[in-house]
């Protein structure tokens, strides 16, 4: 049996208009996806970057993030098959949902102190963040021009991490007259779930591939639809597709840091204003991060792979020399030597290097992730095969973020825990060379899928 040809997610595109801004186009539907994001894991990312959610003891927000994390790794891998059944905008509002609950699930804890329904929120979460992030790296990276992807991921990762600036101006502002204050109020957690609903409404103006055409009137697939026993078996061949074993290692290290640098760091060496304030520049950090290396993926040379070569090495280079600054400034404490709290106004010159660190762990979450998407981009041209490779790097970097949590539930030492973040980022720089080398097409050459037809139909 066929869809139904009424449904939205199925319709034909229309021809473009010759307008910039039209609403069929990618730049549209990126900045759209942008926004979405930037209500929902933008705010998230400003609540989790206080350090310990917001709370004083880590142990709700860690064992809430394990939750999260673990259903996440199940549901990011089949956030992808799920997309292409769905189509984006159920997909999108089903994810969006639920990081409304997690922000409630604290604004509870503030006041009776049990975990339980933290974890149970987090582990929701993580069904949700799947299905979203799987339809967010489909649309950002299967809808703009093949030329031009490293840009669109910058807008997007842009937009998404404003949520985390205004996100981290929140609790800046709720506590800023209260220097000694130990947890956030709850106006906090307020202000995060009206954002978070918004995006869940936003994410029904997001158009299918379907109905999404480039400037030069190509449209982003000819994909109408899937079926459950497809994208079952589709799913299943990633395991053993060679491309995404050569990104699984950068996959599990690119959310591995969030434990340290959220909760050994920003949450051990500043009190609780100063953090919301780090918060503000870590995220605006990471949009000059995602611009500056978009850029470099881009423009910088004439040849694809080069850009590849080129983007892969800076953002080594900078890794590098931030993981060592990170160990400079680790070795000044322990997890049994904690030092006194940093305040941005009282503390001086002692606040400066700790936070130029932060934020560079800010600039280069983004550029290290934004290279990672325009490998992924690269890889192929249309939407279905881009949800499944996208659902799948969210799936294991999931799945490693859920492991590094409770590596620091476990009390593992803080030297140990950068040790473990810098070794497995570095291991990932030389399997991107090999799979660009490999696998990664010149703009002259075509991608995976670029003539892809239509699918198996979804029997409803």
């Amino acid at each position: 049996m066929g869809g139904f040809e009424g449904n939205p997610d199925q319709e034909s595109a229309a021809p473009p208009r010759k307008s910039l801004f039209r609403y069929n186009s990618p730049l549209v539907q990126v900045s759209l996806i942008g926004l979405v994001c930037f209500c929902c894991p933008g705010m998230f990312n400003a609540l989790s970057g206080m350090g310990a959610g917001g709370q004083v003891d880590p142990t709700a927000a860690n064992n809430a993030n394990t939750a999260l994390y673990t259903t996440f790794a199940v549901f990011g891998v089949l956030g992808g098959g799920i997309y292409n059944v769905l189509g984006p905008r159920l997909t999108l509002a089903a994810g969006c949902s639920t990081y409304v609950l997690y922000a409630g699930s604290f604004l509870y804890y503030n006041h009776y102190h049990h975990q339980a329904f933290a974890i149970v929120a987090g582990a929701i979460l993580g069904i949700g963040a799947g299905l979203l992030w799987a339809g967010e790296g489909a649309i950002m990276t299967s809808y703009p021009p093949r030329d031009r992807k490293g840009t669109y991921i910058s807008l997007f990762w842009s937009i998404f991490n404003m949520g985390g600036v205004i996100g981290g101006l929140i609790p800046f502002i709720l506590n800023y007259n209260n220097s000694t204050a130990a947890s956030v109020n709850d106006g906090t957690y307020i202000g995060f779930m009206c954002f978070m609903s918004v995006g869940a409404i936003l994410s029904f103006a997001i158009l299918p591939p379907s109905k999404v055409i480039r400037d030069d009137g190509s449209s982003c697939t000819n994909v109408k639809y899937s079926s459950v026993s497809t994208e079952a078996i589709e799913i299943l061949k990633l395991f053993l597709n060679w491309k995404m074993l050569l990104i699984l290692p950068a996959s599990w290290a690119s959310n591995f840091f969030y434990s340290y640098q959220f909760t050994n760091v920003n949450g051990v060496l500043f009190n609780l204003r100063t953090r919301g304030l780090n918060n503000v520049f870590y995220w605006g950090a990471q949009m000059l991060g995602s611009v500056g290396i978009g850029y470099v993926l881009d423009f910088s040379f004439s040849s694809r792979k080069t850009r590849g070569y080129v983007g892969i090495s800076i953002v080594a280079l900078i890794g590098t020399a931030v993981w060592g600054g990170g160990l400079a400034n680790q070795l000044n404490y322990s997890r049994h030597d904690l030092p006194d709290k940093l305040d941005f106004k009282d503390s001086g010159s002692d606040y400066a290097g700790p936070f130029v660190l932060y934020f560079s762990y800010g600039l280069l979450d983004a550029m290290f992730q934004s290279l990672v998407y325009w490998v992924i981009g690269s890889l192929a041209d249309d939407s279905e095969t881009l949800s499944r490779y996208s659902g799948f790097y969210k799936g294991v970097q999931s799945a490693g973020a859920a492991v590094a949590w409770q590596i620091d539930q476990h009390k593992v030492p803080f030297l140990t825990e950068l040790i473990i973040n810098w070794s497995l980022m570095t291991v990932g720089y030389p399997l991107l060379l090999v799979l660009v080398k490999l696998a990664v097409k010149d703009d002259k050459e075509g991608e995976e899928g670029a003539k892809k037809e239509v699918a198996p139909s979804f029997a409803h």
